[in-house]
Formats: structure tokens, C-alpha cells, sequence
């Protein structure tokens, strides 16, 4: 077992109310390893109001006044300390014979056009074995297909995009690997959350939030990560759904620029509990 320290710092500004829907939390499932509440502290303390949308994430509503927002919060969670699990031997199941609640995790989205890449997938693909080796090897192609800089950050870029571009961030990463699955029939799912750099070399960059991606082999979900193509250890997960659209950190239903950004995820010893 490990403990890590998580959290976040916000800023938004805004000149007139803006209602704002915050995807911030811990995912339920993760919560029952919280050591500390993860209490979102608002600044000014506006209303809010917090619900559990279609794919079980935790969405809080506020409407940030004309001088900007503020949000925050640090928490302290256990984890395993396991690496993301391997299973070679995971089937890919029939079209037919998934579960109906997975089946949306098949179809096309606002991020991933499978329309625009199935006949690239099927050229890519189809001689390889279907079921986790065939995840492993699109997971493998996108990390070599896209060269990763923050400098190459656009909200708007698309797997397809992402594809001719070959360039990204951690998110055009997962929304490549994702249409590309499920072009190949295997349902996959874009998941944000915290990955510091725990059991890996430390990097200068600034901490940011992480996107990866599951599929459905097997029976169940397991987690695979385009950006870095390896198992990692430590994953937050906060929020999953079709692509960037359902669990963006914030939206903005008018203009809200962001003023300030801080993420912490760090591993740390078991007296820091005793302190908090």
C-alpha cells in the first residue's frame, strides 16, 4: 500500500455569471481510499449543486460570479501500488454478445470519428489476434504515431485529426486508441484522472491532470495508456465516458477564461496522515 497527496487549484475569470459544471472529484469507485475528505473549497462560497451523471461520475454546478472563481482542494488517498494489471489471455467478446450497458462504448463520438478511421483500422489491425493483443498493438501504434508536447495542445483536435497531425497531448493519445478500438469492435472508454510520476523518472513539467483509456475484454475493464505505453502505478481516476466531452474538468456555459492552474500528485510516507 502507498499514500499519494492529489489535489488542485483553479482559477477562472470571468466578466459576467457564468454557470460552470465541474468534473473535480474522485470517482466513487476510488472513494473508499480516501484518508482525508476531498472537500472542493469555492472562492467566493457561491451555491453549488452536485450530481452523478449517465456514467457515474460526480458533476458539481455553480454559477461563477462577475469577478472570477476559485476552486481547490488537496486530499490524501491509499492506493495499491500495483502496476496497471496485464492479461494476456483477455478474449474480445462478440459484437453481439456484450453486455448492452457497453454497448454505447462501441459507437462513434464528438472526439472519436470511427466513420473517419475504420477503414484505416481494419487495414492496420486486422491481421493481428483480436482481444488484448490487438488493444496492446493500437495502444503501441498511437504512442508511436503521436509525438507528445504541451505546446501541441487544441481542444478541438480530434482522433482523426490526432492521426494526421501526429502530434498531441495526453488526450489526443487516448482519443486516437479509442476510436481506433472501437472501429475494431473492442469497447473502449476515455478516462481523466491524477498520474504523477510514481515508480517512473520525475519530468520538469508542470503537473497536470492525465488522460488514458479501458476496454472491455474478458468480462471486464482494464486500463491502457497510449501516452506512455507501459503500466503505470498510482492512477486517480475521477471521471470516465465516451471521449474529452463527457468528463472535461470544467465547463463554461459562456466565457470564462482560466486564470491559474495547479495539480499536485505526489507519493508520500505514512507520517504525512498523522500530520494532516
Amino acid at each position: 500500500m502507498m499514500l499519494i497527496r492529489a489535489g488542485y487549484d483553479i482559477s477562472f475569470s470571468t466578466r459576467h455569471d457564468t454557470p460552470l459544471l465541474l468534473v473535480l472529484n474522485v470517482h466513487p469507485s476510488r472513494e473508499g481510499d480516501l484518508q482525508t475528505p476531498q472537500v472542493m473549497q469555492i472562492f467566493p462560497d457561491v451555491p453549488r449543486h452536485s450530481y452523478t451523471d449517465a456514467f457515474g461520475n460526480i458533476c458539481t454546478r455553480v454559477v461563477a460570479p462577475a469577478d472570477g472563481l476559485r476552486v481547490r482542494a488537496e486530499f490524501i488517498i491509499s492506493d495499491s501500488g500495483e502496476e496497471d494489471p496485464v492479461a494476456s489471455d483477455a478474449v474480445q467478446h462478440p459484437v453481439e454478445e456484450l453486455p448492452d450497458d457497453v454497448l454505447v462504448f462501441l459507437l462513434g463520438s464528438r472526439y472519436c470519428e470511427t466513420d473517419r478511421l475504420s477503414d484505416i483500422a481494419w487495414s492496420l489491425f486486422s491481421g493481428t489476434q483480436p482481444g488484448w493483443e490487438r488493444a496492446q498493438a493500437i495502444t503501441a501504434y498511437v504512442h508511436n504515431r503521436i509525438k507528445f508536447g504541451y505546446g501541441h495542445a487544441r481542444s478541438t483536435r480530434t482522433a482523426f485529426e490526432a492521426f494526421q497531425e501526429r502530434v498531441g497531448v495526453c488526450r489526443d493519445y487516448a482519443h486516437l486508441a479509442v476510436a481506433l478500438c472501437r472501429c475494431m469492435n473492442i469497447p473502449a472508454r476515455y478516462c481523466t484522472g491524477y498520474l504523477g510520476d510514481i515508480g517512473v523518472p520525475t519530468v520538469d513539467d508542470a503537473m497536470d491532470f492525465s488522460a488514458w483509456f479501458e476496454v472491455y475484454l474478458g468480462g471486464r475493464w482494464y486500463t491502457l495508456d497510449a501516452r506512455h505505453n507501459c503500466p503505470r502505478i498510482g492512477r486517480i481516476l475521477m471521471a470516465r465516458g465516451r471521449d474529452a466531452t463527457d468528463v472535461a474538468i470544467s465547463t463554461a456555459f459562456g466565457n470564462a477564461g482560466l486564470s491559474g492552474f495547479e495539480v499536485i500528485t505526489e507519493e508520500i510516507g505514512p507520517d504525512a496522515l498523522d500530520m494532516s
